[in-house]
């Protein structure tokens, strides 16, 4: 399974208008900057979160698939008997 461009165009759009296009709508007042720093701080980290997540799903951690040879010496090799 490959990466591909449409799911992570749409979310860095997504990702990127939070963070980019909506510090520029924030209230007036006191707080401004705090806010814009927030949508753009939450944008970038889910952004990031939202990719790691993706780009896992493209190599899993997943055990070896061994064969029934193989499983049976692992069984002799560590002292536990297989049983057909």
């Amino acid at each position: 399974m490959g990466a591909s461009f449409v799911p992570i165009t749409v979310f860095t759009v997504f990702w990127g208008v939070v963070g980019i296009v909506c510090p520029f709508f924030a209230p007036k007042g006191p707080n401004r900057g705090i806010i814009q720093v927030v949508l753009m701080l939450t944008a970038a980290t889910c952004w990031l979160f939202w990719l790691c997540a993706y780009m896992a799903q493209m190599n899993p951690l997943i055990g070896p698939r061994l064969d029934n040879e193989t499983l049976i010496w692992i069984s002799q090799t560590w002292g536990k008997s297989y049983k057909q």
